[in-house]
């Protein structure tokens, strides 16, 4: 397995609020962990929130001896949420903050995924690019239920209103996905900040191109720049059939 992970601020924002994570090796008794979360609240609050998040859901599913992929990175959201909110209510700068979350983790042919918010991750392969994920945001939810399309004006100039964060209310619920990995796949965790600016065919062009990890995650950096960079921008690129696993 390889990865690498990169995030810049952007071209617009003065402070990034994104924040990554990403070890291909052992968490806990989980066999690797990836995560982006994307801050919202005033001054320095989403930055703290998005830290927060990331750096206390670490530390949890460090600490854990069993369950499932599924059921760590369920209880561990649900905790770190709740920590999340409390820290809000007690400090009258952070009030107001909250993230999006989305987390990942690899176990031998199958890829695990949770989210809240609209931070995404995608599965690409070398002819396809596919978004396991669902935002929660008020266009898609619109757009589920066949009232809105979804390359409309209005639905591409309120994906900013998202319906899920984390550290909003005391009770958060995630969604979970399985995906199935194959030799040669990649998957990519990454911010609005990417996935605004960028279309998803062109993410895939610089995904399966020439170049390490690290090009390719500098590439998908400066794409975003390239067409405005509005927000702060996170990516974690994950290639995990490397090292001999026995992929299908």
């Amino acid at each position: 397995m390889e990865a690498y992970a990169l995030t810049d601020t952007g071209r617009v924002r003065y402070m990034n609020q994104d924040y990554i994570y990403s070890s291909p090796e052992k968490v806990g008794s989980l066999p690797n962990l990836f995560l982006v979360a994307d801050g919202m609240g005033g001054h320095k609050a989403g930055d703290y929130a998005s830290r927060y998040t990331v750096e206390n859901l670490v530390v949890y599913l460090n600490r854990q001896g069993q369950g499932s992929p599924v059921m760590q990175l369920k209880t561990g959201i649900q905790a770190v949420n709740e920590r999340l909110y409390e820290e809000s209510r007690s400090r009258e700068e952070l009030r107001g903050m909250g993230c999006t979350l989305v987390a990942a983790v690899a176990e031998a042919d199958t890829l695990y995924v949770a989210n809240v918010g609209d931070s995404r991750l995608y599965l690409i392969r070398q002819n396809s690019i596919r978004q396991i994920t669902r935002d929660h945001s008020y266009v898609e939810e619109m757009a589920a239920m066949g009232r809105m399309d979804r390359d409309s004006a209005y639905y591409k100039s309120h994906k900013n209103i998202i319906t899920r964060a984390m550290g909003i209310e005391r009770s958060v619920e995630a969604d979970f996905f399985e995906a199935e990995l194959c030799q040669g796949d990649y998957f990519l965790l990454c911010s609005d900040g990417l996935t605004n600016m960028v279309d998803d065919e062109s993410i895939r062009r610089i995904v399966v191109g020439s170049g390490s990890l690290k090009d390719k995650a500098s590439q998908l950096i400066a794409a975003a720049n390239h067409q405005g960079g509005a927000d702060n921008i996170a990516v974690v690129l994950v290639r995990p059939g490397e090292g001999g696993e026995a992929l299908c």
